[in-house]
Order: structure tokens, then C-alpha cells, then sequence
């Protein structure tokens, strides 16, 4: 009994001692915000001035768990993250008592499926594509669903060495993003894009110029099979980056091929390309240089300058054509951008996809030219829609980010992803086991097409590059759909059907501009 009154003597003490820190804290911070001038509510409302600042950023956390409904979120929904976290672990993805989406919201994309479908034995896998015909080493990709640029530094070493193991468990390629070939890339031995950004890192010489010897250098790896020249992203159309000092150790900095202790300043465009025709110049060098296919990324604003480029491909010659083009959606991507970029510049997806597929097919080059579609397609129905719009491959950046565990905390900028992903801090990166979450990479690259492949089953197609825009209906504004050849329909109509779905006069004229007669025969 002694020893009981003693120990609740104790604790009243050390309560008391609590709360007196409390109050002391309380009166401290009272004072503090009374006497600064940088935030008029801490000043006018001491100390509970303080808890708006606390709530705006935990604001985000509770919408994201209580508040917010399965379709609701931005950027991706709990619906859409949900999908992807079961298809990494390999869950049913099945649902019960009907959609949750709002299937009546104007631009919802509806798949129409046939009324006799193909038999379970007329059904095949996605063929493979050969990528770069006129190259010493062309390259035939496996996969239609891939994964897109991500370089390692904007992710973590752990998070790199799992999408290169599961890249390679699944079949797919992998995209270094514009930082250069790190070791983790090359871990899992799957297939390897190497992007070269405006800066060329990992490919310049001291003075930040393309280096051919390094050139020949990163192609000589088995695991590279393409390059892919960065024009522009749609996290941030028409700017550039820099990588500050503090974030460049010797490791980066040999992987990057740039010196310690300053900036690494990517600029906004490519310095030695002022025109499409030094684009080609630059693909036929590169491509030279490393006998692999070459092609480039970019973010369209507009469709009337590209009409200008394969006008050029056409008085050059076919051999002259990118070997593919991958169309990014001005969306916004995983890295940190100014905001007015990733809300106002760059076409989303849905427009510019379309505008290229048409193009390339209006220049006769659709054999040629491989189209690529990036921009948040993280679900089949987003994959399965690129390839009926014309796309002959689809990646994804931030699908894998979730198939790793990523949970939307929207810290990829600052240093603090609570996953690991995004982060440098080791304890951080601890909780990304890359013997399991590599596993977890490939069961959702493989969900995906296996899900793909059942979409086109159901439209009555044998396998998804056969689907096509009469495949799909999309919603109007009065809630009614309309098939997707009616609105955007295909250069492979002909002159004929071309010229009576959009106006004889509008086709004539982009013929014009083209300067071919036989592009869509």
C-alpha cells in the first residue's frame, strides 16, 4: 500500500510537472507570435493561430481517409489506388453490386462490347513489336504496357533496384528517366530505355555536350535497347530542372557525368536543336552512333507545328522518321513542378494522343513511327483506351510508384516519402524491401495486361492492338455517348471517309500542309 501512495504521488508530480511545461510553452509561443510580423493570424490569434497551419497540412491525410468518397481524389482516386495496390498483390480485383463511377460524366470513355465475342480458344496474347526497322539493332518489344521515365535520384536506390527486378519478372522494359544509367538499373537485367534529357546526363562530355564515345559506351550494355531524346514532360512543359548541390554525392555525380559542389542545370530544351530539322539530325546521329532505335518524348501544345515535321520526314525519306514518339500528357508526372505548368500547359492525354496518332497516319508513316502513350495510365481501361486512340504501346510512371506501396502523401518533392520511393533518408528507405515489392511490380504490370487483353476480348477482337476507335463510345454533355471514330475517326478511312466525317475543306487543308496526296490511301 506504501508503495502504491508513493507511486501515485510520483505520477501527480510528474502530471503536474507536464502541464506546468504546457502553460510555459503556451505563454512562450503567445509572445513569439505577438511579436513577429510574418503571419497576421498568429499575430491577431496567438498560439491558436497556429493550429490553421497544422490543419491545412493534415487537411489533405483525413480528405484522403475519411471524408473523400472512392471516386472523389485528385490525382488518382482511392478507387484507382485501391485497384492497383490489389493487382500488385496479386488480390481478386473482382466488385460487387455494381460501378461506383459515375458512368454519365461528359468524357467518360465507355468500351462497347461485341455481341459474339471470340471463343476462349480464338483468344491470343498481345503480339510482339519490333521497334526500329532501319536500325543495325532493331528492337522487339515484348510488352505493350511498360514502365516510363523515372530517374534514379528523383527515386530512391530501393525503389530503382524493384522496378528493374519486376520490370524483368514481367517482361517489360524500363525507362532510366533523363539521370543517366545508374547500377540499379541494370540489377534485374530487364530491357532498358535510355532517356537523354537536355543536360545529356551520364552521355556528356565536361563541357555538357553529347558525347559519342559515351554514347557508344551506354549502347555497348546488352540491357539497353533504345534511346529516347526528352523534348519536353507534361509535368513541365517548356522548363528545365536543376538538381541542387547538396543532392549531388560522388555517386550521382559519376552516373550523371557532372562535378560536385554546383548546380546541375538542365536546360529547357536541347541547345543543338533549334528546328524539326535539327531533330532529325540529332535522331539520325544518335541512332548512327549507337545502331538502336531512337525516338523522343514530348508534351504537344498544339498539333499545327508537328505538321511541319513529318512534312520534313516525307522530302527526306521514311529512314529519316523517329523509330517511335512518345506523347506525355500535360497532366503533371512524379517530379516537382511549378504549378501554373502542371494545371494550365501542355494537352492533356486525351487530346494530344489523337492529334499524333493522326498525324503520323496521315504522313503514311503508321508501319514506321511506334507510338507511345504516357500520362496517368495506371488501369486497364486508361491502357486499353491509348491503344484504341492509335497508340501501339502504353507506360506508366505512377502506377508502379503504387504498385511499390506509394500511398499519395504527396511528398515527392521534399525529401520525406514515408515509402521509401521518393526518398534519400535510409531509415525512410527501410521500409522498401526490394525482394518483395519487385514481386509486387510484376503481378501489376502483368494484371494490367492481362486485364487489357479482356477488354479487348470483350469488344470481339482476338487481342488489343486490334481494338480500334469504333471500340469505344464516349459521354456528351447531355449525357448521351457517341462512338470515338464519329468524332476523331481514322486517317485509315481513306480520302473519302476522312473528307465526309470532318469537312472536306479541313482535310484538304491538312493535306495541303502535309504536301501528300497518298498519306492515308
Amino acid at each position: 500500500m506504501e508503495y502504491a501512495m508513493l507511486a501515485l504521488q510520483y505520477l501527480a508530480l510528474f502530471f503536474v510537472f507536464v502541464i506546468g511545461v504546457c502553460v510555459a510553452a503556451v505563454i512562450v509561443m503567445y509572445f513569439l507570435d505577438r511579436r513577429q510580423t510574418g503571419d497576421a493570424i498568429r499575430r491577431n490569434y496567438p498560439v491558436i493561430g497556429r493550429f490553421r497551419g497544422i490543419f491545412t497540412e493534415l487537411g489533405e491525410f483525413f480528405r484522403q481517409y475519411f471524408f473523400a468518397m472512392d471516386r472523389e481524389e485528385m490525382p488518382f482516386n482511392r478507387a484507382q489506388r485501391n485497384w492497383v495496390y490489389r493487382a500488385a498483390e496479386k488480390k481478386s480485383n473482382t466488385v460487387a453490386f455494381g460501378s461506383t463511377r459515375n458512368l454519365n460524366i461528359p468524357g467518360t470513355p465507355i468500351f462497347m462490347n461485341a455481341v459474339f465475342p471470340p471463343l476462349d480458344d480464338q483468344y491470343a496474347s498481345t503480339e510482339p513489336m519490333e521497334i526500329g526497322p532501319y536500325c543495325r539493332e532493331p528492337y522487339m518489344a515484348q510488352s505493350i504496357f511498360n514502365i516510363s521515365g523515372m530517374s534514379y535520384g528523383a527515386l530512391s536506390k530501393p525503389a530503382v533496384r524493384a522496378l528493374s527486378r519486376g520490370a524483368k519478372m514481367a517482361g517489360i522494359w524500363m525507362n532510366t528517366g533523363e539521370g543517366g544509367l545508374a547500377p540499379y538499373h541494370e540489377e534485374g537485367g530487364c530491357d532498358v530505355v535510355y532517356q537523354i534529357g537536355t543536360a545529356k546526363f551520364g552521355v556528356r562530355d565536361h563541357a555538357g555536350n553529347l558525347s559519342d564515345e559515351k554514347l557508344r559506351e551506354i549502347a555497348a550494355k546488352p540491357c539497353i535497347k533504345m534511346f529516347e531524346i526528352k523534348l519536353s514532360q507534361g509535368a513541365k512543359p517548356g522548363k528545365g530542372g536543376i538538381l541542387p548541390a547538396a543532392k549531388i554525392d560522388e555517386e550521382v555525380a559519376a552516373i550523371r557525368g557532372v562535378p560536385m559542389g554546383i548546380d546541375a542545370i538542365s536546360p529547357n530544351r536541347h541547345r543543338e536543336v533549334d528546328d524539326f530539322d535539327g531533330l532529325l539530325d540529332l535522331i539520325a546521329h544518335i541512332r548512327e552512333v549507337t545502331g538502336k532505335p531512337v525516338g523522343f518524348k514530348t508534351c504537344i501544345g498544339s498539333a499545327e507545328p508537328w505538321f511541319e515535321f513529318f512534312r520534313k520526314i516525307k522530302e527526306r525519306g521514311e529512314e529519316s522518321a523517329p523509330d517511335f514518339i512518345a506523347v506525355d500528357g500535360g497532366e503533371g508526372g512524379t517530379g516537382a513542378a511549378p504549378m501554373p505548368l502542371i494545371d494550365l500547359v501542355g494537352l492533356p492525354l486525351r487530346d494530344a494522343l489523337i492529334r499524333m496518332v493522326d498525324l503520323r497516319d496521315l504522313a503514311g508513316l503508321h508501319d514506321r513511327v511506334r507510338i507511345i502513350a504516357a500520362g496517368k495510365l495506371v488501369s486497364p481501361a486508361d491502357v486499353a483506351w491509348a491503344i484504341c486512340m492509335g497508340a501501339d504501346f502504353a507506360v506508366s510512371a505512377r502506377g508502379f510508384m503504387f504498385s511499390l506501396g506509394c500511398i499519395q502523401a504527396l511528398k515527392c518533392n521534399k525529401n520525406t516519402c514515408p515509402t521509401g520511393i521518393t526518398t534519400h533518408i535510409p531509415s525512410l528507405q527501410k521500409g522498401l524491401v526490394v525482394e518483395e515489392k519487385d514481386k509486387r511490380a510484376a503481378a501489376y504490370a502483368k494484371a494490367v495486361i492481362s486485364e487489357v487483353e479482356t477488354i479487348a476480348h470483350s469488344v470481339g477482337v482476338a487481342e488489343p492492338r486490334q481494338m480500334r476507335r469504333r471500340h469505344v463510345r464516349v459521354v456528351k454533355d447531355d449525357g448521351s455517348s457517341v462512338q470515338m471514330n464519329e468524332i476523331h475517326p481514322s486517317v485509315h478511312l481513306g480520302l473519302e471517309g476522312m473528307a465526309r466525317a470532318r469537312g472536306f475543306k479541313q482535310f484538304e487543308d491538312a493535306l495541303r500542309r502535309m504536301d501528300v496526296k497518298d498519306a492515308a490511301e
